[in-house]
């Protein structure tokens, strides 16, 4: 799959704040706790206590610190009522200018244990949790990267660029295509594979593919029609294509046989071997044709 699958908006509301925050969000990210207030108290100066509270609260909701620690919506600012500070204008230039922004947020990391994805751990437990949803599901790329996106804050993980994130995410997913594709074909012999490939060539006076006539049922009812479909079963069973032992997910098998039950020979055709492959298996089977609806 392309490492590059995000949108030109995606990449602009990546870690940054939304034009409008919800009721529930505000309350679930943007509350401080008795526990909060009591140390934000220990600041010196207003400035200072807005300031901090800001960055831990962006942090918790986005992931990451901002470049500027005050570039944040007008109902994130009224945080400051949580800290009886009346006025927030002055307080918000005042911190802007001073260098404590920096230094809280080595004190939010430590404090509240947040980590950066490239620390030891992170990559592997993220990886292994996007394993699991693209072995049973199948997410587009940019729901994957979504999830991934909400896992990391979840987890106190500081957000990485980007693109960094992105290419994590697409090696993850085409490591276990490329796991499902294997398991589905380590069966099939040669022969069969050549066998299958020459379903992709027209028949003989007609502009028809075999595989276009295997892969379409009996529309009439009438006698000719039964003496079809039975030699279409017939034919289908001499393919001796069978899914393997081994337990793959109901809903990636009838992903690959979907497309390869309605795309069209020329696009099945351009498929890499292995994924074109893997989608035979879901036509062909007879357990598996019930995935396909």
């Amino acid at each position: 799959m392309p490492v590059s699958f995000l949108s030109t908006t995606q990449r602009e509301r990546y870690a940054r704040y939304p034009e409008t925050l919800s009721s529930e969000e505000l309350a679930r990210y943007f509350h401080l706790d008795d526990d909060d207030r009591e140390w934000i108290a220990t600041k010196r100066r207003d400035s200072s206590r807005l300031g901090y509270a800001l960055q831990l609260t962006t942090v918790r909701f986005l992931g990451t610190f901002l470049e500027d620690p005050t570039a944040v919506p007008e109902a994130v600012l009224r945080t400051a009522t949580q800290l009886n500070i009346p006025e927030f204008a002055d307080c918000v230039a005042a911190y802007r200018r001073t260098r404590q922004r920096w230094q809280h947020t080595t004190e939010i990391r430590a404090r509240y244990g947040y980590r950066e994805f490239a620390d030891t751990g992170n990559q592997f437990h993220l990886g292994r949790w996007l394993c699991a949803l693209c072995w049973t599901g199948t997410d587009r790329p940019s729901v994957l990267f979504e999830h991934a996106n909400s896992w990391l804050i979840g987890h106190k993980v500081l957000l990485s660029g980007v693109t960094l994130l992105e290419r994590f995410v697409a090696e993850v997913r085409s490591r276990m295509e490329s796991r499902l594709w294997r398991l589905l074909t380590r069966d099939v012999t040669d022969v069969q594979r050549q066998r299958l490939d020459d379903l992709l060539d027209p028949v003989e006076g007609s502009r028809q593919s075999w595989l276009d006539r295997l892969r379409k049922g009996p529309v009439r009812v009438s006698a000719p029609a039964l003496v079809q479909a039975l030699l279409r079963i017939e034919t289908i069973r001499d393919l001796g294509i069978k899914l393997p032992n081994t337990k793959v997910p109901p809903s990636r098998i009838g992903a690959l046989a979907r497309f390869a039950s309605t795309a069209k020979v020329s696009a099945v055709a351009r498929l890499p071997d292995a994924r074109r492959m893997a989608g035979y298996p879901g036509v062909f089977c007879p357990q598996s044709r019930s995935q396909c609806s």
